[in-house]
């Protein structure tokens, strides 16, 4: 059985995350999702719309998802002791090093490959961030009253 990871925080889920975990899904046999922890997502991004909980729930229920966990507060790499992935699979998006990444994975006691998932091309929103921008240029422009009413 090949065990295939993803990570991701995973934030409004949209088009661009199922195409990701649908990929990631074919490198293997299992798929197990680490979801960004809220405290993590507002170093590294922003702060989260919606909850580490309801994040994690709602990936939980993709039927391409076998196991979906939150990551750790502390240390990203902690839950890959408990998983133990054959392959991680980055999305395009993501920002690590493939080879850095190998390099600390093997020093960690880790053997994962790291696969980079190409970026589709696809008219559908790929991003929370442009869902978000759309959805306030729609508010402050009058379009969602009007589409409302």
């Amino acid at each position: 059985m090949v065990r295939v990871l993803a990570t991701g925080t995973f934030e409004i889920l949209h088009p661009g995350h199922l195409l990701f975990l649908e990929e990631a899904k074919k490198l293997g046999d299992e798929l197990f999702v680490i979801i960004g922890r809220d405290v993590n997502v507002r170093k590294r991004k922003r702060t989260p719309i919606i909850p580490e909980e309801q994040r994690l729930q709602m990936i939980s229920a993709l039927k391409m998802v076998d196991k979906a966990m939150l990551g750790s507060e502390e240390d990203i790499y902690a839950p890959l002791y408990s998983i133990n992935p054959d392959i991680i699979a980055l999305g395009y998006d993501q920002a690590f090093d493939e080879e850095k990444l190998e390099r600390e994975l093997r020093e960690r006691g880790f053997h994962s490959k790291v696969i980079r998932i190409k970026k589709h091309n696809s008219n559908a929103f790929c991003k929370a961030e442009e869902i978000i921008k759309s959805i306030l240029e729609s508010v402050e422009g009058g379009k969602w009253k009007k589409s409302v009413d």
